[in-house]
């Protein structure tokens, strides 16, 4: 789907079959738009909570009577073509406006907390999209996309400070000997390096805990998460190559990285 925003993982790519493309574009649009709403312009706290209020008024006529907004007219065909749990739905609406009250997380289980309504809520639809929501793919879901959502924050710090944003666990930072302070002034100190290569390790660790689904799912849905799971894993080595200093090489992945990935994702 054609988005605005640098994407690190493919978005309903053409690896997908044809059938689940809409869907799955519907789904990264209604979770896109949302999160912008969290993040994107120079609106006021309150007017970013009033948008995402439209977005839960709007969740809430599905079911009851026709939606007033095109794109969710969209959602509601999908949840009942499909089965969906529009609970998950919610979930998303839920982590996003969380974004716009809280700032600072005390400790990993409220970062977890957080990416399991702001993250583990995609890969679950894609489950109920590809009817595979068995008990263990959806374990191994959400370990890959809390594993992705902590690697995005990772490669963000910087951007996510200019918004007053710190998902680093805070106990974490003080074991480490880091401060908000060093975020603000991009301190590239041995602590740091040492706090993030502790952050990769353990998103590292989330990724292949997850891996079996790559291989669980058919075809080419398999080989997509393949490719995805890859990507993470590689974004990882790049803030390892730097000793974590995503304040001046934030990393990303080009054409090119993708063309490399291709050999382990295909013959995995």
């Amino acid at each position: 789907m054609p988005v605005d925003h640098y994407e690190n993982f493919p978005v309903a790519s053409l690896l997908l079959p044809a059938r689940l493309r809409r869907p799955v574009e519907i789904i990264y649009a209604f979770a896109r738009s949302a999160d912008d709403f969290a993040d994107e312009g120079n609106f006021a706290d309150s007017e970013r909570l009033d948008k995402l209020g439209g977005y839960v008024a709007e969740l809430d006529r599905i079911g009851c009577e026709a939606p007033r907004l095109q794109l969710f007219q969209q959602v509601a065909e999908i949840v009942s073509r499909h089965s969906l749990p529009i609970s998950l739905f919610y979930d998303l609406l839920d982590a996003f406006s969380q974004d716009v009250t809280k700032k600072r997380y005390a400790d990993f289980d409220e970062v977890l907390d957080y990416c399991r309504r702001s993250a583990n809520p995609i890969g679950r639809l894609l489950l109920h999209l590809y009817k595979a929501p068995t008990p263990l793919n959806l374990a191994h879901s959400d370990s890959i996309c809390t594993a992705l959502q902590l690697i995005n924050f990772w490669q963000d710090i910087d951007a996510d400070y200019a918004r007053n944003r710190i998902y680093l666990p805070q106990d974490e930072m003080t074991a480490h000997g880091v401060t908000d302070a060093d975020i603000a002034s991009r301190n590239l100190s041995p602590q740091w390096s040492k706090l993030m290569q502790f952050q990769c390790q353990r998103a590292r660790a989330m990724l292949e805990n997850g891996r079996p689904l790559t291989h669980a799912l058919p075809g080419r849905i398999g080989l997509e998460l393949r490719f995805i799971v890859a990507g993470g894993g590689k974004v990882l080595d790049k803030i390892d190559a730097v000793n974590g200093d995503v304040f001046r090489h934030r990393p990303v992945l080009t054409r090119w990285d993708w063309l490399a990935l291709a050999p382990g994702a295909l013959f995995a």
